[in-house]
């Protein structure tokens, strides 16, 4: 190709350093990875050096703080207990009752009393992600109670279960990333409260505590309620561990939001962490060797780890590992291996004898003869929502700029005197598009890359006091400026008229959007997963949210235009689109400069919306953990120190506000903020141009000239374009 004609030739997208299709992933797996590894000589070190006690205690520290209020035992509330339904079977007879966990919120518990006189040895059996119904609960806990021990049986949030309202997992559980506390904690309580209803029990004998066991996410329960309550005297968990290096992190699994807490894989709490921070609680861990989800291979590797770390705590009789020849399921093989586990340590008599056990002695339950018909009044939703107000409440309406910019950088993980900066820029050589030039640009911060288009007027046009767009758009670039799109009449490049305002934009692909979206990987295709839930869940259990990594780099590209090109901070203009929005107004706190002006636009109004409402249509990296202790976005609409603008704000349901009840939201607003609901894109070019026009009549606060900018050889600004497609001028 000559010289002249690639000259002509527009510029070609920058080669990046990686794959932008797997940059997101990779990042994110590979930072998980790194601190789960350093979480792992952590906990050998703590084990050799005989820490191990400081060890459990940090990780049961993290999980009561991950969980909040737990009110069981002495601390709980009344149980409201209310007897449903009884039915006879050949080896028991079956109660159903219902009791509050949390008040309100009900177990509905199905208890499985052995014949005979009794007291009987107690067990609780959490479901996993299904219902009581099925074979892998019903069948155990009909065959503990045919070996004498009074068995409950209940249900889990959603799923399978009778507790399907406000509880979805995927739904309503990812709700709780913006309150700060796990969507564990309902599982756990009334795993709890299931011992504090046999407390009330006179046929159930907890003298010597109470054992529990489950499968799946019934193992996960039980995991977790060992690190609360000692009453817990011994645990089997079933198919349910391994290393989170293997499974979710290292084979890209999206699991429940209710294991991917915020900050879980920072504070190095791994599935192994878990069931260490158990001891001395004797723990019988059972897997399948035919279990496609936790595989056997990683379930022994796991096994011999935890059985080293419990001799080294002097508990190596506490551990044991029993292989079943099964799938992912509770046979009644690992019922006959746990009985034997609580004779040992509940009843103290390792001997007694183990009755053999049949399948065809446990027909199935009808599901009728198993409900207890919770009311749903109270549920995961309901509950979060309630401490979303409450944290509300306590925020004070009014914020200096130093603090909004310390809480929104503790939560968007912007290290006060470091702030995250652009590491390395590429750009190409310019590309006349009529009044303006077009470069591409590829941006680095903190090992992500960041392709970007970046519009300069040419010369004629150029002023040193013209603003600079820095336009954010959760659609990704292509859309903002393809086909005439906003962004793109918002340069005026079809226009020639040397009195009207020509911006300079920097329009890029934040990661994950854009260029940047994730490639599939192969178990985002189940009905569960998405790449958007992969990449918001394991985000959260970095204590780092997608939505905080964009955060970072937008306000880290604000201050590569002030400090490398040369731009005045007055003289920027933050434009946020849908999420980006949200992104544009953290930025501008986090920058800790007073820019030209922030504008969020088809934007969430605040975050506390998405726990009130019943249905939402936002995606899941918009549950940005943590935030709503500390603030909200009404908060920076109302606090930053600049003009802010927010042009047809949305509500949960992705629908445009009506201006009373986004008033009324904001409440309060300073002369400084513009509010504009329910408009065109025709009504926000005009106000934005409004806002260009008013940061140009500014004083300069810096030189506006554009560091290294390039005056190209251009064609005649009198050369007709293509299109006769017109803006007027603002």
């Amino acid at each position: 190709m000559s010289s002249e004609r690639r000259q002509l030739s527009p510029p070609r997208p920058i080669k990046p350093q990686r794959d932008l299709r797997t940059m997101v992933t990779d990042h994110l797996q590979g930072r998980s990875l790194d601190l789960l590894d350093e979480a792992a000589s952590r906990r050998r070190a703590a084990f050799e050096d005989g820490r191990w006690e400081e060890y459990r205690r940090e990780i049961r520290d993290h999980v009561s703080g991950s969980f909040g209020d737990m009110p069981f035992g002495h601390q709980g509330g009344p149980l409201q207990t209310r007897a449903v339904s009884t039915h006879d079977l050949t080896c028991c007879h079956v109660e159903n009752v219902l009791f509050d966990s949390f008040p309100g919120w009900q177990v509905n518990a199905s208890v499985f009393v052995p014949r005979g006189d009794g007291p009987f040895p107690a067990v609780v059996i959490p479901v996993g992600h299904s219902g009581k119904q099925f074979d892998n609960y019903q069948i155990p806990a009909r065959a503990f109670a045919s070996a004498g021990y009074l068995a409950v049986l209940f249900d889990p949030p959603g799923q399978a279960s009778e507790k399907q309202t406000g509880n979805d997992h995927f739904v309503d559980g990812v709700r709780t990333f913006l309150t700060g506390y796990s969507a564990n904690r309902y599982f756990v309580l009334d795993a709890l409260r299931c011992i504090d209803y046999l407390e009330t029990r006179d046929d159930a004998d907890l003298s010597r505590g109470v054992g529990m066991t489950g499968v799946s996410g019934g193992g996960h329960t039980t995991l977790f309620s060992t690190l609360f309550d000692d009453r817990i005297t011994c645990q089997g968990p079933s198919c349910c561990i391994n290393r989170m290096a293997d499974h979710p992190v290292g084979d890209l699994y999206s699991p429940c939001p209710e294991a991917k807490w915020s900050g879980r894989i920072r504070a190095g709490v791994d599935e192994l962490d878990v069931l260490l921070a158990g001891i001395p609680v004797p723990s019988l861990y059972m897997a399948g060797r035919r279990d496609e989800v936790f595989q056997i291979d990683w379930s022994r590797a796991l096994a011999g780890e935890a059985a080293e770390y419990f001799r080294l705590a002097n508990a190596e009789s506490h551990f044991a590992f029993f292989e079943d020849d099964a799938g992912h399921a509770y046979t009644l093989a690992q019922v006959r291996q746990f009985i034997a586990w609580m004779n040992r340590w509940i009843l103290h008599e390792p001997d007694r004898p183990v009755p053999e056990l049949d399948v065809s002695d446990f027909p199935m339950m009808p599901y009728e003869q198993l409900k207890c018909h919770p009311t749903p009044e109270q549920n995961m939703f309901t509950l979060n929502r309630s401490i979303a107000e409450s944290q509300t409440a306590m925020r004070p309406a009014r914020r200096t700029t130093e603090e909004l910019g310390t809480l929104v950088g503790h939560v968007v993980g912007e290290a006060a005197g470091a702030p995250t900066q652009v590491t390395h820029w590429q750009q190409s050589s310019p590309f006349q598009v009529w009044s303006q030039t077009s470069r591409e640009v590829l941006a680095t911060v903190q090992d992500l890359e960041i392709p970007a288009t970046w519009l300069e007027p040419i010369p004629e046009f150029h002023q040193p006091s013209s603003p600079v767009v820095l336009f954010i758009d959760d659609r990704g670039r292509r859309a903002a400026l393809e086909s005439w799109a906003p962004p793109a009449r918002l340069s005026r490049m079809l226009q020639r008229d040397p009195a009207v305002i020509y911006p300079s934009m920097l329009v890029p692909d934040l990661p994950g959007w854009g260029e940047t979206t994730p490639a599939l990987v192969p178990y985002a295709m189940a009905g569960w997963g998405s790449m958007d839930r992969l990449t918001a869940y394991l985000s959260c259990t970095l204590g780092d949210g997608i939505l905080a990594i964009r955060t970072r780099c937008a306000a880290a590209l604000v201050r590569h235009l002030i400090d490398e090109r040369g731009v005045a901070a007055n003289r920027i203009i933050l434009v946020g689109h849908g999420l980006g929005g949200a992104v544009a107004l953290m930025a501008a706190a986090v920058a800790g400069l007073s820019l030209g002006a922030v504008v969020s636009w088809s934007g969430l109004l605040s975050f506390q919306c998405l726990t009130q409402a019943t249905e939402y249509d936002w995606p899941a990296c918009a549950f940005l953990p943590d935030v709503l202790p500390h603030f909200d976005l009404p908060d920076l609409v109302r606090n930053l120190p600049m003009p802010v603008a927010v042009f047809n704000p949305l509500d949960a349901q992705h629908r445009a506000i009506e201006s009373s009840q986004a008033e009324a939201i904001l409440a309060q607003l300073p002369p400084s903020v513009s509010l504009l609901t329910d408009c065109t894109d025709t009504d926000v070019i005009s106000r934005l141009q409004d806002l260009m026009a008013n940061v140009t009549e500014r004083p300069l606060a810096v030189s506006d000239s554009l560091c290294g900018y390039e005056a190209p050889v251009l064609r005649s600004p009198t050369q007709k374009p293509r299109s006769e497609g017109r803006l007027k001028s603002g």
